[in-house]
């Protein structure tokens, strides 16, 4: 992995960052950038599964003064601040349908327009793109553009889950209990051989971000010289299985959850007694969201038939 990172990071070419959550895509991202000859300009960041699909757009556009109600003065997009720089899209498969030729004309072009504009903007932008889903079965399902996936896979680097790579884990364990030492004022603290053995013996469902935070807690309750075996608790996490396939995924829970949504409210949306209510959502969110599952229009109302 560290291998394709430097022999990538010096060229502009398009970088896909593929990886279960809590593996460090976006520390991949930092260090292509800063590998970079764009090391100088700005790394900027795009969640694309926590932006409401209506300003999606307009955040990584931009959108002209008076393009909607309340966009009162002209604003940037994130593609016109990342120029010369690195722009790293998080969460790619949760980018909506409609913008993702936009995206891709971007990336063959180098040019768009902002939202309720019609110059056409040029930007010299890098796009380092991350996913934890498996965007080829995206595509095979519709919800993701074929075109689009080609452009993106150019250059994969897929991260291993932290499970793969057990050699890892005492290095990383004493990286972080060095740091969490210095920043919460205790003394430097050891990571005994028998302990590293118990974090090795963990499956990691939340791989590196939940190694940190395991040793995090540790660091602030032991008190001798070592860390506490006993304070390094996994709590009901032993209970999942290192198999992905043995537990739903994100998607599924969410699908099960708006299905048991829709069903309560007989398929209504909209209103107040609506499904959009009752999940705090934004209502075109939740349509979107509906087709983008392939929920089975038959048990929903005829609102977005």
């Amino acid at each position: 992995m560290f291998k394709l990172i430097c022999s990538v990071a010096p060229t502009p070419t398009t970088v896909l960052v593929v990886g279960e959550t809590g593996t460090g895509k976006e520390l991949v991202a930092r260090k292509l950038h800063s590998l970079s000859d764009r090391a100088a300009g700005k790394l900027i960041k795009v969640n694309c599964a926590t932006l409401p699909i209506h300003l999606i757009e307009g955040e990584l556009f931009g959108h002209e003064k008076g393009a909607f109600t309340g966009a009162h003065a002209r604003k940037p997009g994130r593609f016109e601040l990342a120029d010369k720089g690195t722009l790293f899209l998080d969460e790619i498969g949760e980018m909506p349908l409609e913008l993702q030729v936009k995206l891709l004309r971007v990336l063959q072009e180098g040019e768009f327009e902002r939202l309720g504009g019609t110059t056409t903007l040029k930007v010299d932008v890098r796009v380092v793109a991350a996913t934890n889903q498996n965007l080829g079965d995206l595509v095979a399902k519709g919800l993701f553009r074929k075109d689009l996936f080609f452009r993106l896979n150019i250059f994969p680097i897929n991260i291993p889950p932290l499970r793969e790579r057990t050699e890892d884990i005492g290095l990383l364990a004493e990286f972080f209990t060095r740091n969490f030492c210095s920043r919460l004022n205790r003394n430097l603290k050891t990571v005994s051989p028998d302990l590293i053995e118990k974090l090795q013996n963990h499956t990691w469902p939340g791989n590196v971000r939940e190694l940190q935070n395991i040793v995090e807690r540790a660091c602030i309750l032991s008190t001798d010289d070592a860390l506490d075996p006993k304070f390094v608790v996994f709590e009901a996490m032993d209970n999942w299985s290192s198999d992905p396939e043995s537990f739903p995924s994100f998607e599924e829970n969410e699908r099960t959850y708006i299905l048991n949504v829709m069903k309560k409210t007989k398929g209504r949306i909209f209103g107040e007694n609506g499904a959009a209510l009752i999940m705090k959502v934004n209502p075109r969110t939740l349509v979107s969201k509906i087709k983008k599952l392939g929920i089975d229009k038959t048990i929903v109302s005829d609102e977005i038939q």
